[in-house]
């Protein structure tokens, strides 16, 4: 993990351009190859990120993050106020709550859930930047990861988007699709989810657990 702090302007290009003026910020280099800018507020978020697997050039002042879809971030630095790394090492994972744990036994439980001719490949299958929580089989014998959450957020479409790119590289997985389920999908999640090219389903816990009807709602 590095952690740059830096008087910088950052400009975007891609599916559509930003800029962000002269300022200090934190640039946040992680060892899967994120980049991210923090500014002092806007809570958790960075202001702008690129995903991995991207690729960092330094020349200079100028740091260019580049992607494979040719999306690029350039951050001009006007002053560095403090350069440090640390290595964090392998991290455990989230522990998830009970109701999260509880959905990704069920739907493990009743992959049907997801389509008829479905199968169960793995629970928690292991990736080099975490585990899957549920590695499936569609009717077509294609490989499917799916991200469960209890609330699903913006965060929750970007971990499914790092895992899908990361199974893909393997040749005896892809294609790889993504679904992200969970009770409740925020509108801003789902409009990410789809231009990630991520299904999203709404699951009904209770209707899972066999008290209400078992129709789930896959959009």
């Amino acid at each position: 993990m590095r952690l740059v702090i830096a008087t910088c302007s950052v400009d975007y290009s891609g599916r559509l351009t930003a800029h962000l003026p002269m300022a200090p910020r934190l640039l946040m280099v992680k060892a899967d190859g994120s980049v991210l800018i923090h500014a002092d507020g806007g809570s958790y978020k960075p202001l702008n990120w690129m995903s991995p697997p991207c690729k960092l050039t330094e020349d200079g002042d100028v740091w260019s993050v580049t992607n494979k879809a040719g999306e690029e971030l350039r951050i001009t630095i006007e002053e560095v106020h403090s350069d440090t790394a640390y290595e964090l090492g392998t991290d455990p994972g989230l522990i998830k709550d009970g109701v999260e744990a509880h959905l990704q036994e069920l739907l493990a439980e009743h992959v049907h859930t997801f389509g008829e001719g479905w199968t169960l490949v793995r629970r928690e299958y292991p990736t080099a930047i975490g585990p899957v929580d549920l590695l499936c089989r569609d009717a077509d014998g294609k490989h499917v990861a799916v991200e469960i959450k209890r609330r699903g957020e913006i965060d929750g479409v970007e971990q499914l988007t790092r895992y899908v790119e990361l199974l893909n590289r393997d040749p005896m997985l892809a294609p790889v699709r993504g679904i992200f389920a969970a009770q409740l999908i925020k509108p801003q999640a789902k409009v990410l989810a789809t231009d990630r090219g991520l299904e999203c389903l709404t699951v009904d816990y209770d209707a899972l657990r066999g008290m209400e009807s078992d129709v789930l709602r896959l959009f």
